[in-house]
């Protein structure tokens, strides 16, 4: 490998950094290493994650493989870590230190200057080169001394051989693993002492890594496929032909392609104070709407480095994990936390990111279907426990029977977004009509003909019958008619199925047959107090402030409540929110802003913007439940989304665009260009003093549109790939 410097030579770099330039507005930067797990920065492509803690005496790497799960499909288990990276250098303590992590490349930088040498690292993993990438300059030769060693979870048998470290390993449900870290010395020597390659007065040092199981993502196969050795081996082989810069060079052509279609400015950003600076000063009350911005941009990194095409979805904690017994397994949590992950995906223009998720729920259906277990038996459709792993396997904890109805939604979205008509037809009106199936089958009608759900849970808890009395019990499992998440949920599923149908002019006797059940389901019903019930009953206790808002569905992600189409729902859909108040977990503060968001209400949406990053925001920006959970950054990303722009097919298939709906008075200036809406059309937005001030809608798809600002509409026509753009608000008029 020759390594190469990339854009700005090093000096020049380095010089900019010295005399205190001012810092990229996109990135995450901190004048120390980190001393803790949480303090680290991630990098990742998909399936291969790292958590760099940038040390300058003792750089630590922690890595993960997403496929690295003991359990299997009748077992749970849980995500485990892999393993670790350490360098130890003899240089002597630093001074003038700066690590950062640049959203715009994806790449992990430290700097900092030891007796008169400026020392450089940058580490990114490439998704299409499928490896780690760690390379460390000087501006001096013969800088680099010391000894690299890996270290592995399992007990792993690892060795060192000419320029490779190697770790061989078995998990105790057979699943095989392996990692490799190649390594590469510019000048100087390079020597195997112990299992651990010792570098002596190098010019600079590249390291590869990569890392794999025999985990097959096919059922059919049993989740098991070859060992991984030839397919790590081959990888690094590859990689090792090309330079630092080749490599880098495809790494940020892949990474930006997603990356840059959504901008977002709310204002100039404090970019010279650390990233722990500028939390600090927003916990304490000072407003940064670019940190905000810089937030949500970080959702957007954050999925593309844990969901990418050919690998598992992005689980409770994306793919970082350093915890051989993770919180909740770090799985996939279907009655919101595995839905939320990618609630981003198609409204921030990453539709990629969702084939990972898709596949998995294929593979749940295979899975659902086959199974012994009594509680999941069905005739028609599947079905599944609450908590799964990659395997379908579960905790056992909460028959979800309307967990793959809820599943369903982002199928039907992704066609809605993209138009993709071919997989509207291949994936997601089979899986869409086989989940229809179930509940065809399913539902129960009441004396007054309304249709209802014969055994549903509200997430997570209550309520139950004691001495003959309906109460509220926390936690509580016990199958009860009519709760009105999964009233909502089925509507959603039918809804969307109808007009999959339409779109495909396929099934039509069976659509009108489901399209009357529809109509005979049993809505939201609006309680003594003025709330959205969240039971059929009429027993919502106006203190409780559960973290789950289930019975809220139909208001977002759902479609069935809509200021616009029933005003009195989201009025009750108010009440409801402000009695469940805005304290919860980190993730349920992240649903509420899209909540509050669709209720066009951008003030209090932004109040929980606020209360979330105070809250729940770490150190590295990750969310905190607490505990950890990515789904709280995802959440929130969603949610800006949200208060910027709305869509929605209507009935007929009209396509509503709802322009800056919840626009908060935190954000008087500011612009987006990108975000995605349902129809097909990427939009960016302009606003000052409060107000919107230019508008540019691209039609990816041409099909014709309604766009709402204020009280105002105009009827949009556009050609496939043609945009219309036009100053918006003039004189108090389009």
């Amino acid at each position: 490998m020759k390594s190469k410097l990339l854009g700005l030579s090093f000096l020049t770099f380095a010089a900019f950094n010295a005399l205190g330039g001012t810092s990229h507005p996109l990135e995450l930067w901190y004048a120390q290493p980190a001393a803790k797990w949480l303090e680290a920065l991630p990098i990742g492509n998909g399936s291969l994650g790292g958590m760099v803690f940038g040390g300058t005496t003792n750089e630590h790497i922690q890595f993960n493989e997403q496929t690295l799960w003991l359990g299997s499909e009748s077992e749970m288990g849980s995500y485990q870590p892999f393993g670790d990276v350490f360098l130890d250098w003899t240089h002597p303590a630093a001074t003038d230190y700066r690590r950062e992590l640049v959203l715009a490349d994806a790449t992990h930088r430290v700097i900092y200057r030891a007796s008169g040498i400026i020392f450089q690292r940058e580490a990114f993993s490439s998704y299409p080169d499928q490896v780690m990438v760690v390379q460390f300059t000087a501006n001096q030769s013969g800088a680099y001394s010391g000894a690299i060693r890996l270290t592995d979870m399992h007990g792993a048998n690892i060795r060192a051989v000419g320029n490779k470290l190697i770790a061989v390993g078995r998990l105790p449900n057979g699943l095989d693993y392996e990692s490799q870290v190649w390594v590469h010395n510019d000048g100087g020597a390079l020597m195997v002492v112990s299992n651990n390659i010792v570098v002596t007065k190098a010019d600079s040092v590249t390291l590869l890594l990569a890392a794999g199981t025999s985990f097959a993502n096919d059922p059919l196969m049993n989740w098991r496929g070859k060992l991984p050795h030839e397919r790590i081996t081959q990888k690094l082989e590859t990689a090792s032909t090309k330079s630092f810069a080749q490599l880098y060079s495809t790494h940020t052509n892949d990474y930006e392609n997603l990356f840059n279609r959504v901008r977002l400015d709310l204002g100039p950003a404090n970019a010279d104070l650390p990233t722990s600076e500028r939390l600090a000063a927003y916990k304490a009350g000072k407003a940064d709407p670019a940190l905000e911005a810089l937030l949500f941009q970080y959702g957007r990194y954050l999925l593309i480095s844990s969901s990418r095409p050919g690998g598992l979805p992005a689980n409770l904690q994306g793919i970082w994990n350093d915890d051989l017994m993770p919180k909740w397994h770090c799985g996939f949590t279907t009655d919101i936390n595995v839905e939320m992950n990618y609630w981003l995906a198609e409204t921030t223009a990453l539709p990629e990111c969702m084939q990972p998720f898709f596949l998995w729920v294929q593979n749940l259906a295979v899975v659902g279907k086959r199974t012994k277990e009594p509680e999941l038996q069905t005739t028609r459709g599947w079905y599944n426990y609450c908590a799964l792993n990659p395997m379908g396997a579960s905790t056992h904890w909460g028959v979800n029977k309307p967990g793959s109805a809820w599943l369903m939604q982002p199928f039907w979205e992704h066609y809605a977004f993209t138009q993709d008509r071919d997989f509207l037809r291949s994936v997601a009106y089979p899986a869409m009509k086989d989940i229809v199936g179930f509940w065809e089958h399913h539902l129960v009608a009441q004396p007054d003909g309304k249709l209802i759900t014969p055994d549903g849970w509200s997430p997570e808890h209550g309520p139950v019958e004691e001495k003959g009395k309906i109460v509220i019990k926390g936690g509580d499992r016990t199958a009860h008619p009519g709760v009105t998440y999964d009233q909502e949920i089925v509507w959603e599923l039918f809804g969307n199925y109808i007009e999959a149908s339409e779109a495909l002019g396929v099934d039509a006797e069976y659509r009108a047959k489901i399209s009357s059940m529809r109509d005979r389901l049993l809505g939201p019903q609006v309680g003594h107090w003025g709330q959205i019930q969240e039971w059929m009953e009429d027993v919502d206790d106006p203190q409780d402030q559960h973290r789950h808002l289930s019975h809220l569905f139909a208001l977002y992600p759902g479609h069935q409540i809509s200021p616009l189409t029933t005003p009195n729902l989201a009025a009750a859909s108010r009440v409801t929110l402000n009695a469940r108040s805005d304290r919860a977990t980190g993730w349920s503060k992240a649903w509420k802003i899209n909540l509050w968001a669709r209720l066009q209400d951008g003030n209090r949406a932004h109040q929980l913007i606020n209360e979330l990053i105070k809250a729940s925001m770490l150190e590295n920006l990750f969310d905190s439940a607490p505990p950890f959970q990515m789904d709280g950054n995802f959440g929130y990303t969603s949610g800006v989304t949200e208060m910027l722009l709305q869509s929605q097919i209507q009935e007929g298939g009209d396509n509503l665009l709802e322009l800056l709906p919840a626009l908060p008075d935190n954000w008087p200036e500011g612009s987006v260009t990108g975000l995605r809406t349902r129809g097909g059309f990427s939009v960016d937005l302009t606003w000052r003093q409060g107000k919107l001030v230019f508008v540019r809608i691209f039609a990816l798809n041409g099909h014709p549109c309604r766009v709402l600002y204020g009280n105002q509409t105009r009827e949009v026509a556009i050609k496939k790939g043609d945009c219309y753009q036009w100053a918006a608000w003039q004189n108090n008029k389009w």
